[in-house]
Formats: structure tokens, sequence, C-alpha cells
């Protein structure tokens, strides 16, 4: 059973930086893509970045491209999710999603496994 746990949420002042880290198990190798999704209250569960495990192809929604930076460490299972220049609409919970597959999605309906999320709140 594949399970995904994130950690690393916190309390930040804008222009800091954050690291968010997702735990991924139970995951046979190959075609596998993990995601990270955000959602603010009284909004729908957005898309922020995605990483293909196998080649490490990435992508970003616009809101945080050239910004954050999503990566994948094989040794110890994890993919990050580096936040920098963070903003006060940054603020969400953020969570890691994971799904067999390399197809590109945006869409958290593709998404099987989901970890429990992390507070990121950025203050101005």
């Amino acid at each position: 059973q594949v399970q995904v746990v994130e950690s690393g949420g916190g309390l930040v002042q804008a222009g800091d930086s954050l690291r968010l880290s997702c735990a991924v198990s139970g995951h046979t190798a190959g075609s596998f893509t993990v995601a990270w999704f955000r959602q603010a209250p009284g909004k729908e569960r957005e898309f922020v970045a995605r990483i293909v495990w196998a080649n490490q192809h990435a992508a970003y929604d616009d809101s945080v491209k050239g910004r954050f930076t999503v990566s994948r460490d094989s040794a110890k299972n994890t993919v990050d999710l580096q936040m920098d220049s963070l903003k006060p609409q940054d603020t969400a919970v953020y969570y890691c999603a994971a799904k067999y597959g390399i197809a590109s999605s945006d869409n958290r309906h593709s998404y099987n496994y989901w970890g429990q999320g992390t507070q990121v709140t950025v203050s101005s």
C-alpha cells in the first residue's frame, strides 16, 4: 500500500523560504508521479507542482514557477518542495499526492494516494 507523509510546514514571513518534504513508501519502481497541491481556506484544492519519479521531469503551476522547486531523492524516498520568495497568498495547507503512471495531470482526481497535509502560513 502506497503511503505519503508530508512534513516541514510552518509560519514564515513574506520573502522567506521553506522546504516541505514528502516521504513516499510502498510504491514500486517505474512509472510513478508525485505532486504537491494546496488548499487555502474557502478555496478549491489546487495544483502546485509535480515530478515523475523515474526521470525527474517536473512541472509547475504558473503562480509558483520560478519560486518553487520540486525534487526527488531516491535514496531517501522523498519528494521535496523548496519554496522561495514566499508570499502571503501562498498560505494554505499543502498536500502531497501520488499516482501510478507518468501521464501529465494537474487534476487532483487523478491522484490516488494523499497525505494528511501540512500548514504553511506566510505573514506580510
